[in-house]
């Protein structure tokens, strides 16, 4: 069994009374002097004494360390257990530059209600990103390229005749994607529309071939019409408002009723149906994308004809209105 003299020989430090602001956080007995000194001043009589008498301890917290806040814990036998607490991590340029990226969407309808202000802040944004590129060569990183990509934003034109569509209240483009497979080397551009009583989608699928670290050439194959999914459902409201008059639609819920069974009889059997299928075969059919950024939740692509195309990735905290 150790002595009292041996237990002395372990370091410790003198709690001094004022000090500096720079200090580290420490943490001692208070008869660290003389382990076999009482805190009354009296002597212990033994060595059993000692041990059946549990140490005072004081903790002293420095703030303001630049190596952070220390936290002490007394276990066992009076033994301390110190952890320092990391810093939150500190949002990097990358970060911001993203964040300021898909704030500056905001209103643009993917680009096509974008203002020459607005678009030029796009540009000077996406220029920064790519400088940054966190994946020179992502052609050679496909596992991170894998997955759903969701359209945020474009400049290319040929989009924006479909995307004017939305600006109908009848029918709206709910959802533009792009989903690669590289174990296929597959990838599959979809639209997504929603209209008042169905919704659909039309798909094209590709093969891609890696040409360049950042190049793919996309082939297409196959397109694909969506089978429409009627609404089975009609709401009807209690009353509408009619030149400032209040009319009753209660006794019409009788024949929505009506309606809605056979609406529902009609869902069914249409949903039931596969999707429209029909091969591309023209020889021209196929286009290079070159991705200029990508991380684990933004992607940055120009396509041949010089547009940009900007695509978070699904589940992305990006996404997030």
């Amino acid at each position: 069994m150790a002595s009292i003299s041996q237990l002395t020989q372990f370091p410790c430090r003198v709690l001094s009374p004022a000090p500096s602001h720079h200090q580290k956080s420490s943490i001692l007995p208070l008869n660290s002097i003389n382990f076999g000194q009482r805190i009354t001043g009296k002597p212990y009589n033994s060595v059993h004494e000692f041990n059946r008498v549990r140490p005072v301890f004081l903790t002293r917290v420095a703030e303001g360390d630049e190596w952070g806040t220390e936290k002490q814990e007394e276990v066992e036998g009076g033994a301390v257990a110190v952890s320092e607490e990391e810093p939150p991590k500190e949002e990097t340029e990358i970060d911001s530059l993203k964040k300021a990226l898909v704030d500056s969407f905001y209103g643009t309808n993917r680009g096509l209600s974008a203002t020459s202000e607005a678009r030029a802040e796009i540009v000077e944004l996406i220029t920064q990103l790519e400088a940054k590129n966190p994946t020179p060569a992502p052609t050679e990183a496909l596992t991170l390229l894998n997955g759903k990509w969701i359209l945020a934003y474009t400049s290319f034109s040929g989009l924006y005749p479909l995307l004017s569509r939305g600006t109908f209240r009848l029918v709206t483009v709910e959802e533009i994607s792009q989903t690669f497979d590289s174990e296929s080397f597959t990838v599959q551009n979809s639209i997504q529309f929603a209209g008042p009583l169905a919704t659909t989608s039309f798909s094209t699928n590709a093969k891609f071939e890696v040409r360049s670290p950042k190049r793919v050439q996309i082939k297409f194959e196959e397109g694909i019409i969506g089978t429409p999914q009627v609404t089975d459902s009609i709401v009807l409201p209690e009353n509408v408002e009619f030149l400032g008059q209040k009319i009753d639609l209660t006794p019409f819920k009788g024949f929505v009723t009506s309606v809605q069974d056979t609406a529902s009889s009609v869902a069914k059997t249409i949903s039931s149906q596969p999707p429209l299928k029909f091969p591309i075969s023209n020889s021209n059919a196929q286009s290079w994308l070159l991705t200029t950024y990508l991380d684990e939740d933004l992607r940055i692509s120009r396509g041949d004809a010089g547009s940009v195309f900007v695509l978070i990735k699904e589940g992305s905290s990006l996404l997030a209105p």
